[in-house]
């Protein structure tokens, strides 16, 4: 660990200089590190963490303590956000002291809730151009379009990276689902539709000429690459910034588009008949079974945050609290892991976590569907996309994406300045003369 922490500061030093001569290689460099995950041993323990971008936000946190020790004293860079995200995670941390799992929690924090707070703040401080945005929109093109190609060679070739358990489940599923260089099919899902929403939202609001019809034709790669994961809470997430994007193009006449869509969707499903045979008697058994037993974790939280409604069961304590409950066997029971993200925030953090959480995503979408601009738009569609996606995949806190985007959300918002100008001295001519008169 010692010898990990002398590498990162000696690596961190290069790259605050580089971000201080050129401040778009910081949102370049940390979208570049999004897909790679490295194992690492903690605690006995293996697990996939960021390691490439930790380096990236150390650079990011240098050349913050650069600029703060130069004098700069702006303050709350991410806007009307800055309050409930600053409560939330310190009440987080706070739960820390009574939670039912410290090894997770503390992995939680170090891992996900501080750097990714630091990069959020790091990317609503840089001096953003047009150039610099434009470079960010065409590398998270090109990434979404190599890695759809990646996923159409998994399954032409039936040959899946990394996962094991995606491997096994391909093997005795009707479906086979290609994860590219993720880890897992839902979160290269999500990827796609971000990586798809930036043509999406520029597709409807400005004028491209001849250029529509090269963003139509990456839309339609991704599209392909997103429909052979068969993530369905990756396609709800497309759902979100569909209809969006149509309530720009078309107001309210979009809502009419968009429930006979849902309509015919729902009826194409009850149509398959093993949905219809689990859903017929409506019974928390067959629901369960059409979620693959997302339905039971569910209740399960529920009845956990119910247990324990002021202080929760603590952060990285849902999976150990709900084995408990379900009487599940093993260190690590792989089935008692939380899909929903509210439920897993009420369950770890109770009431006053629920209640934050709901403040910062009503403080998102305040902030940036207040104003009309493309950035804002895609910032306040990217975070509304990612938090359905979370309400079937537990990852809204854990996706870095998130926290770039609530850092896009406030640029261009007003920064408080902490302590206030010193007073300028009126030349003595202008003293004189306001004595005389």
């Amino acid at each position: 660990l010692f010898g990990g922490l002398v590498l990162a500061i000696a690596a961190a030093l290069p790259l605050a200089a580089l971000f201080r001569s050129f401040a778009s290689l910081l949102p370049l460099l940390a979208l570049a590190c999004v897909p790679i995950r490295i194992g690492v041993h903690l605690g006995g323990s293996s697990t996939k963490l960021l390691v490439p971008l930790y380096l990236v936000i150390a650079g990011a946190v240098v050349l913050l303590l650069w600029d703060l020790l130069a004098g700069d004293d702006r303050a709350r860079e991410l806007g009307l956000v800055a309050t409930p995200l600053a409560l939330f995670v310190a009440w987080t941390g706070v739960s820390l002291l009574w939670t039912h799992d410290v090894h997770e929690g503390a992995i939680e924090m170090l891992a996900f809730y501080v750097p990714f707070t630091l990069l959020a703040v790091s990317i609503a401080r840089l001096p953003w151009q047009t150039l610099g945005m434009r470079a960010v929109y065409l590398l998270l093109t090109v990434m979404g379009i190599g890695f759809a190609v990646v996923g159409f060679y998994q399954y032409e070739t039936r040959d899946i990276f990394q996962n094991p358990k995606v491997i096994t489940a391909n093997a005795y599923a009707p479906l086979f689902r290609v994860n590219s260089v993720f880890w897992d099919p839902s979160i290269y899902g999500r990827f796609l539709v971000l990586a798809m929403l930036p043509s999406l939202v520029v597709l409807v609001r400005e004028r491209l000429g001849r250029l529509s019809l090269a963003v139509v034709a990456t839309l339609a790669v991704m599209w392909a690459g997103l429909l052979i994961s068969f993530s369905q809470s990756s396609f709800a997430a497309l759902l979100v910034i569909v209809a969006g994007a149509s309530f720009l193009l078309w107001r309210w006449r979009a809502l009419l588009v968009i429930v006979v869509a849902a309509a015919v969707l729902a009826g194409i499903a009850v149509a398959q008949p093993q949905v219809r045979l689990r859903l017929q008697h409506h019974t928390l058994h067959g629901l369960n079974e059409a979620t693959s037993g997302r339905a039971s974790l569910v209740a399960g939280g529920i009845r956990i945050a119910r247990a324990h409604p002021v202080r929760g069961v603590g952060v990285g304590g849902f999976k150990r609290a709900y084995a408990k409950r379900a009487h599940l066997k093993g260190k690590d029971p792989k089935r008692a892991a939380s899909h929903n993200t509210p439920v897993t925030v009420a369950a770890e953090t109770g009431a006053p976590g629920l209640l934050l959480f709901a403040w910062l995503l009503v403080a998102a979408f305040r902030q940036t569907f207040r104003r009309r601009g493309t950035l804002s738009l895609v910032a306040g569609l990217g975070i509304a996309a990612i938090f359905v996606h979370s309400l079937f995949y537990n990852a809204f806190f854990e996706d870095p994406m998130t926290w770039a985007l609530l850092g896009l959300a406030a640029i261009g918002m007003p920064k408080v300045v902490v302590r206030p100008p010193k007073p300028v001295d009126r030349p003595v001519v202008e003293e004189r003369e306001a004595v005389a008169v």
